[in-house]
């Protein structure tokens, strides 16, 4: 079976191209030359590349420049390819040499031979909108790509803040469910004071909400457009009136508050902004996985381990041993975390070799920040529906750990002084026998003093929780 096919020509020659395809020669050229990843360009990446190409259009016939029917066809064909149709014809790779100019060609010749379509033309023709003449009226691959970039990751940024939000609303939830939880505290993996577990998870709760915090600043970074620059910065080929309302057409349609760059050779040149926010994502990455070591560590054994905590049985952990289950929902999110790290570095390293005037890596750092986002924020979603919620406290095995560590010699210090408590702990470890115990056997306190120095909520109380203990204790 034989595909029709059409002849398209550009500056290096002739190419048959599907004749029922919307893209052309350029796009498909840049497929056969970028076999790279096997994945195509993010749908929001395209969905924002058409958002641009409407406001050029609509920029583009109000300044006189374009006409009306072409315009009207050109919007048109953006929309389609806003809602989501033509995703088909977008065929290049997102990891492409070039900076992006096979990209922006892509949409050039799609929206050019819809456009066309819809004004009576066949495909390929090009005699009522050319890819370059009209769709790309005022604007370089230089402009458009960083913007349509700024712009996607925006959009992918918000539904991460939001998986973010309702993951420190499930750590409040815990702290407080774990509240009256009291277990030993460990640093460097040694017993070390009495903590509460509702403690612990309302860390984890201020950590998340410190990286929501970073996140919401590093929008900043993505306001700030070059659209209407160009190639350089110079805005070469673009009228007065685009180079002044452009942005603000396209701030219209994206609801974003967006601002044309003051110095539009810097923001040509430098991708540092996308350095600064997967930063941000990285640092967020790095605290999940830090935290699910933690809950990995908790839950562990549950019988040979530290057994505090218990996390939702997913599936089963082992095809050789019955009854195991594994940690497996934490285990992935550190998983994730690795693979944004890495992604972090390959960013930092693309946005520092650009050389001159353009930047031509962005297509990579695009690539990996783009799945960056996406897949910490999936992996957020499952964290909390897969673990956190489910979670659950051990809370007599937590109490039997607390109280047979020599940890709580600590506080015996501002008592009996540093010496005799480190006396008193070492004793302890060596014989088995509880602080508690030792303290009653050698008469050093009574059971009464004891019973207040040990208690180990007053053990765990911090700020304000202290002060309303030591006001109830002197009015009685």
């Amino acid at each position: 079976m034989t595909t029709e096919t059409r002849l398209e020509a550009d500056s290096i020659g002739t190419m048959e191209v599907p004749a029922e395809a919307y893209y052309g020669v350029q796009a498909l050229r840049a497929k056969q030359n970028f076999p790279i990843t096997g994945t195509k360009l993010h749908p929001v990446f395209i969905r924002n590349l058409a958002q641009i190409k409407k406001a050029a259009a609509i920029t583009n016939n109000n300044a006189g420049l374009l006409p009306e029917d072409k315009a009207d066809a050109i919007v048109r064909a953006c929309d389609e390819v806003i809602a989501g149709k033509l995703a088909e014809e977008f065929i290049v790779d997102a990891i492409q040499g070039g900076a992006g100019t096979s990209a922006n060609m892509n949409m050039n010749e799609v929206i050019a031979n819809r456009a066309g379509e819809i004004l009576g033309c066949p495909k390929g023709s090009y005699k009522m909108v050319h890819p370059n003449d009209h769709v790309n009226m005022a604007q370089s691959t230089n402009d458009v790509i960083p913007t349509a970039g700024k712009l996607t990751v925006l959009d992918l940024l918000a539904p991460l803040e939001k998986a973010l939000a309702r993951l420190e609303k499930e750590l409040a939830k815990k702290a407080e469910q774990f509240d009256d939880v009291i277990t030993m505290g460990r640093t460097q993996l040694q017993d070390a004071v009495p903590i509460r577990l509702g403690q612990v998870f309302h860390g984890y709760a201020s950590m998340v909400s410190r990286d929501r915090k970073r996140i919401k600043k590093a929008h900043r970074e993505m306001y700030t457009v070059n659209l209407g620059g160009t190639a350089v910065g110079t805005a070469i080929n673009v009228s007065d009136s685009y180079f002044y309302k452009i942005v603000p057409n396209l701030e219209k349609l994206t609801g974003y508050p967006l601002k044309q760059a003051e110095d539009l050779f810097d923001a040509t040149e430098n991708l540092d902004g996308f350095v600064a926010v997967s930063g941000v994502v990285k640092t967020c990455a790095v605290d999940l996985s830090k935290m699910c070591n933690d809950l990995r560590l908790m839950s562990s054994g549950p019988k040979t381990g530290f057994g505090e905590i218990n996390l939702p049985a997913k599936q089963n952990g082992s095809s050789i041993m019955p009854g195991k289950v594994n940690p497996v929902i934490p285990e992935v999110v550190s998983q994730v975390a690795f693979h944004i790290v890495g992604h972090d570095t390959t960013i930092t390293m693309a946005a520092e070799a650009g050389q001159l005037e353009l930047n031509a890596f962005e297509p990579v750092v695009f690539c990996n920040l783009f799945e960056s986002i996406t897949t910490l924020e999936k992996a957020v979603d499952t964290l909390i529906v897969n673990c956190i919620t489910g979670i659950t406290a051990n809370r007599k095995h937590c109490k039997d750990l607390m109280e047979s560590s020599a940890g709580i010699a600590t506080a015996l210090c501002p008592h009996i002084g540093y010496k005799a408590s480190a006396t008193i702990a070492k004793t302890a470890v060596k014989t088995g026998k509880s602080v508690r115990e030792l303290v009653l056997e050698q008469g050093i306190m009574t059971e009464k003093e004891l019973e207040e120095v040990l208690d180990p909520y007053l053990m765990t109380e911090v700020g304000e929780e202290r002060k309303e203990d030591e006001a109830r204790r002197k009015a009685c």
